[in-house]
């Protein structure tokens, strides 16, 4: 047999350290996290703000969240189930959604901190970058952007939310390298006629068009939401649908509130251990009291002398 060298010995678990439970999990890039939050020596107690983009199977989330010793603190939240109340029912996770939820959380965190009127960002979107200026003392709100785990390839989603909070008035440094048109090698070129098409859901309408000539079961079978949409809205194309979003979303970025009713708890005993709802009764268990104690205690030497006799 030949020799084998062991590497695993007792000094090795001797000065073997466990790794943080979130990046055992795979939900943190601690490496890219350090260099998120660091702030410079000479900025004391001055947050460093993150647009913290992800992504889920049903929906968009962005936030704005500072981070502190506590843990991260979120300052600013929205997600695309919200363009429910603008107007959009359908393709909650598209890159078009990710522009539009991105637009959304900055209107809403520029309107919070009294800023909306000062910073309105771009008046239409043509696909080139958004140079925030004003003429104010007020200077503009900066954050950098936080992919989290998410492969950073061109034409992701998490660039529609960094484009749609640009184009909202917030001030991320980036370039537009890896938003969609965009093509390197020696002669780097980028077509924003492309990337205009994403952010209004044109790749989408082409492919509405193309599989409602070819199948039309097909087409009611994946689109009839959207045909639904955009019959409830009264207009013809995505273009114009989600230009009306864009617009009603600048008109009204706040979240609204929702109004809690609370029931009064019905109960079928005294102790309360029998709760009757609408759908039917169910039981609590509660702990006794000194009282029941007592009684308890009564019941048991009660039966004892009564066994004993």
């Amino acid at each position: 047999m030949a020799f084998v060298k062991v590497y695993k010995t007792k000094a090795y678990f001797k000065r073997y350290q466990t790794r943080f439970r979130r990046r055992r999990e795979g939900k943190t890039d601690y490496y890219a996290r350090k260099r998120l939050i660091v702030q410079d020596k000479n900025k004391y107690n001055t947050n460093k703000y993150r647009l913290v983009a992800r992504i889920t199977c049903s929906k968009i989330i962005c936030q704005v969240v500072y981070a502190t010793i506590q843990g991260d603190q979120t300052l600013c939240r929205a997600d695309s189930t919200e363009l429910r109340k603008y107007g959009l029912e359908a393709g909650l996770t598209n890159y078009a959604a990710a522009y539009a939820t991105g637009l959304l959380v900055a209107r809403r965190l520029l309107k919070q901190l009294n800023m909306d009127k000062l910073y309105t960002g771009a008046a239409k979107v043509d696909g080139e970058d958004f140079n925030v200026e004003s003429k104010e003392e007020r200077r503009p709100f900066k954050a950098i952007l936080d992919v989290g785990l998410t492969r950073t390839t061109t034409g992701n989603r998490v660039f529609g939310c960094l484009k749609g909070a640009t184009d909202g008035g917030l001030y991320i440094p980036h370039s537009n390298k890896r938003y969609p048109g965009f093509k390197g090698g020696d002669k780097e070129t980028f077509n924003a006629k492309l990337h205009r098409e994403r952010i209004f859901g044109g790749h989408v309408d082409k492919y509405m068009k193309t599989l409602k000539k070819d199948s039309e079961e097909d087409y009611k079978q994946q689109f009839s939401k959207w045909d639904e949409n955009l019959k409830k809205s009264k207009v013809e194309s995505l273009e114009k649908l989600y230009s009306k979003i864009h617009d009603e979303i600048k008109k009204n970025p706040e979240k609204v509130k929702k109004e809690v009713k609370k029931v009064p708890q019905k109960f079928e005993d005294k102790a309360k251990t029998i709760v009757i709802t609408g759908k039917g009764k169910y039981k609590i268990e509660r702990p006794l009291t000194l009282a029941d104690r007592k009684k308890r205690v009564e019941a048991k030497i009660k039966k004892a002398l009564k066994g004993g006799k």
